[in-house]
């Protein structure tokens, strides 16, 4: 049972996934429907956490839009996410970023990785 399962769900995986960590920024292309129309959105932010892995991978991208904190989580292999596009590394020491969720501001932002 187990192996029809690992199976199945190897065939749902994206040919080609990015290679983005947390502190990131990521622009995220999601298709949005609106009635019979489906349009592109695109959604900028810092990568807060990325969680599990294979089939069920899921990331969370936080942004400020109008001085609100703005966070949502997407399936990394899902169809409604058409590309992930890397705009900047960040330099991080650690896994989840929630501590950015109290930060305002510049305060809020994570330093650029040089390399």
């Amino acid at each position: 049972m187990n192996e029809i399962i690992k199976n199945i769900e190897a065939a749902q995986l994206k040919a080609e996934v990015p290679v983005f960590n947390v502190g990131d920024t990521v622009k995220v292309y999601a298709k949005v429907k609106e009635g019979n129309r489906e349009r592109t959105q695109v959604f900028e932010g810092t990568v807060l956490k990325r969680q599990n892995g294979g089939n069920r991978e899921t990331f969370t991208v936080r942004k400020s839009s109008n001085g609100i904190g703005v966070e949502k989580t997407w399936p990394l292999h899902s169809p409604i996410v058409e590309k992930i596009e890397v705009v900047r590394k960040g330099k991080v020491r650690r896994a989840k970023l929630f501590y950015l969720r109290d930060r305002v501001g510049k305060a809020a932002k994570v330093k650029e990785l040089v390399k």
